[in-house]
């Protein structure tokens, strides 16, 4: 009997990538580990796509497996710094982004003109920063949505019910308080795999 692939439907507007051996293995890596995809993943051409808890290195190998297994195209952010030679060309074709730190423009602008250039985009941010606990979020991912006009879309990484768990969208406000409030709620009840790690605002 052929074995469904633990993944979700995606629609036409998402970025996307060619599928190949690495969505092969991406699929194998969820189904040796029995982890899945779940929830609906929004038929979007944009989107900040934040990703928590991050507490291990395994979030990151269950995240980009998700990403290739879907055939996602995702972007990330790099030093401007590391794009240089063999390495330069590496971290592009896998969708880092250059970021200047010095550029007067900001973090903030620079990505949100980029977004506005884009047809399609999707970059993923881990918002606390760190796998240690953290005392806030870094807000950068926000600013970010509310400046270039697209939602954030919650992805969390559940290690109680082996999930990579796609939990919804929210368009930017402006008010930004009320509007990470509502995030930390979706993110409550996310075993992370060090609980003790959980950054404050979605401990509980």
């Amino acid at each position: 009997m052929t074995v469904q692939p633990p993944l979700i439907p995606v629609g036409e507007n998402p970025p996307r990538r060619r599928g190949g051996f690495l969505s092969w293995l991406a699929v194998w890596i969820f189904r040796l580990f029995r982890w899945r995809i779940t929830g609906e993943l929004p038929d979007i051409p944009k989107a900040v796509v934040i990703v928590a808890p991050h507490t291990s290195n395994w979030d990151g190998v269950f995240g980009l497996s998700a990403i290739m297994a879907l055939k996602l195209r995702v972007n990330a952010l790099g030093k401007d710094t590391l794009f240089v030679g063999p390495l330069g060309w590496l971290l592009r074709n896998i969708g880092v982004i250059p970021l200047d730190r010095n550029s007067p423009q900001g973090m903030v602008k620079q990505i949100s003109e980029r977004f506005r250039r884009e047809q399609k985009m999707f970059l993923a941010i881990a918002p606390e920063g760190t796998r240690h606990a953290a005392e806030c979020w870094k807000t950068g991912f926000y600013q970010i949505a509310q400046s270039a006009g697209v939602p954030i879309l919650l992805v969390a990484f559940d290690f109680a019910s082996r999930e990579v768990r796609i939990l919804g969208t929210l368009m930017p406000s402006g008010d930004q308080q009320a509007d990470l409030e509502k995030i930390y709620a979706s993110y409550r009840g996310i075993q992370a795999r060090h609980p003790s790690k959980l950054s404050h605002p979605i401990r509980g």
